[in-house]
């Protein structure tokens, strides 16, 4: 399993640990990932994924996942959240069709 958050495609950075004798040695710089459920009220059910702590925060402020994946623009997600964000918008799309 990769490092990687499954909704902002964010991953591991590369940088030095410089220790008080100015000595450069190579680390990485991880995620916090978190595995979480999000409800998402146009599937019906909870859908776990594997996000960093702001993505949570984010997904929060906009006020759930289902209008998470509408605001963001397809390049900044990641394919497992495109295929969520297409799906989401599918089933919106039926009920607005059906609704009027």
């Amino acid at each position: 399993m990769s490092r990687r958050c499954e909704l902002t495609g964010k991953g591991v950075l590369s940088g030095n640990n410089v220790s008080h004798a100015n000595n450069k040695t190579r680390r990485r710089y991880l995620p916090n990932l978190q595995p979480i459920s999000f409800l998402s009220d146009a599937l019906g059910r909870t859908v776990r994924l594997r996000v960093a702590t702001r993505t949570i925060k984010t997904v929060e402020r906009h006020g759930g996942l289902d209008s998470y994946l509408a605001s963001v623009k397809d390049d900044r997600l990641s394919v497992k959240a495109l295929g969520l964000k297409r799906r989401v918008a599918k089933i919106r799309a039926a009920a607005e069709a059906k609704a009027g």
